[in-house]
């Protein structure tokens, strides 16, 4: 017991600190859902604070101890929010309890019979996306937490009254141990976080505590593909899924065709055929991520005609290789990869789509992940044929390392680092022309440029 499924009562008072967060949101639209009295704070406004205000839900801008009422019950934190923080402090002073947010969705998972909980270092919030799509045409109306934005449901999340739940699951801060899967999907592992993890095999220890947590009855669902993960999960001893694009794996693709942006293959299944797909999002990754998700529908017992119908509405997520318009001529794509392999994975589903020159703005997403993956960064990124460099992303650091987007330009050929978007702006109207495409990547506020470049070619 995590100790906050007794909260779960209507009528319960509850505070959430960070509350217009990407996972924090939702958590407070389930919770009110469930009938608590949710209200909380954040540190600026968004369009998701707003949204909660319409909902009824009360949200302080700035952190402050008289933000805590005088009878609340209870305080949920994102791992970002530190003890210092004066509400967590407040909150310690009175004796009101003070839980992380996942211990929070840890206690919500266990009301449901299944919980799909679908981790890696990248691919999450595309399979729990497509797994979302699956669920929704096999009517099994789900509820729902993605790390991003689902056109289908204009939100990252949804609260659903059926018997399944799906959420993306993160490893960053141990945060998926408080979790409670009853089928765990683990796309790949990397090295990534090295700010919280040691090493690589300090990675690998984390995921296999997460694959762990799968009771015996539950299914564990794995990339046969990746070493990492197979490795990562061998001492468990277990009997695992495997998803893979060759048939050593349980569920695996044959007859793959691609045709521009679109991927049609047969889903596999232990040597027979289980349906087929039409995928009208672009690369090999994604038929990996197409697998995954059929293999966690495999093992809910979902039929194959869902997991087809499922998986041709897909278009893809918020952030992952969306289409945001025209400028001067150019297609302008957005990207949220921000690890060399999501790079890698970006690149080569690009590169076959036929276009004159690829041009890629890339944003940093932390001092301490550039200066660590500086080497397969720079590999990366010398495969545009232009990169635009705009400054590291500090997100949750500061800069005690000394390092800049300056310090890649000087190891990429065909790149150029600028140090604001106005200036890249400048430079891409007088490059950018027909036959291009812009990708703008990155974790960070770099998919603001995009949607300037072709606001401003809209209003023109």
């Amino acid at each position: 017991m995590t100790g906050f499924e007794r909260y779960l009562v209507p009528g319960k008072k509850g505070h959430l600190i960070g509350i217009g967060g990407v996972s924090m949101s939702p958590l407070a639209e389930v919770l009110v859902g469930m009938g608590l009295n949710i209200k909380g704070s954040d540190m600026s406004e968004s369009e998701k604070t707003r949204h909660l205000r319409s909902m009824g839900v009360e949200v302080s801008i700035g952190h402050a101890a008289e933000n805590l009422g005088a009878d609340t019950d209870f305080v949920v934190r994102t791992a970002a929010v530190h003890d210092e923080n004066p509400e967590i402090v407040a909150a310690h002073e009175r004796g009101i309890p003070v839980f992380e947010r996942t211990q929070a969705w840890g206690a919500i998972m266990r009301d449901y019979k299944n919980a799909l909980c679908i981790a890696g270092t990248h691919g999450k919030t595309t399979t729990t996306s497509m797994s979302t799509h699956i669920l929704m045409a096999a009517q099994r109306d789900p509820t729902v937490m993605i790390g991003g934005t689902l056109p289908m449901l204009q939100a990252g999340h949804r609260v659903g009254k059926g018997d399944t739940i799906v959420l993306e699951s993160c490893e960053y801060y141990n945060s998926f141990h408080s979790f409670f899967p009853t089928i765990a999907v683990i796309l790949n592992i990397e090295a990534d976080h090295l700010d919280f993890f040691k090493d690589l095999e300090d990675v690998k220890a984390s995921f296999r505590k997460f694959a762990s947590l799968v009771p015996e009855t539950g299914h564990i669902v794995a990339n046969a593909d990746d070493a990492n993960t197979m490795e990562a999960l061998a001492p468990l001893g277990r009997e695992i899924v495997t998803f893979g694009l060759h048939s050593n794996a349980d569920v695996y693709a044959e007859n793959i065709v691609q045709k521009g942006a679109q991927s049609d293959f047969d889903v596999m299944y232990k040597g027979s055929l289980f349906t087929h797909v039409s995928l009208r999002v672009p690369g090999l990754h994604n038929v990996k991520n197409a697998l995954a998700a059929s293999a966690a529908a495999i093992c809910l017992g979902i039929d194959p005609t869902a997991v087809t119908y499922g998986l041709s509405g897909f278009t893809g997520a918020g952030r992952r290789f969306e289409f945001k318009g025209k400028y001067n001529g150019a297609d302008v794509y957005d990207d949220y990869a921000h690890h060399p392999g999501e790079l890698k994975a970006l690149m080569d589903a690009v590169e076959p789509l036929g276009y004159k020159r690829v041009i890629v703005v890339f944003q940093p997403h932390t001092y301490s992940r550039t200066k660590a993956l500086f080497e397969d960064f720079a590999e990366q990124l010398r495969r545009p044929d232009l990169t635009y460099l705009a400054e590291i992303y500090a997100a949750r650091e500061k800069n005690t390392l000394g390092i800049s987007s300056a310090d890649l330009a000087k190891v990429i050929p065909n790149s150029m680092y600028f140090p604001s978007f106005e200036e890249i702006e400048k430079s891409l109207k007088f490059t950018a022309s027909p036959g291009d495409i812009i990708l703008t990547v990155g974790a960070g506020d770099v998919y603001r440029l995009g949607e300037q470049l072709v606001s401003g070619e809209n209003e023109k």
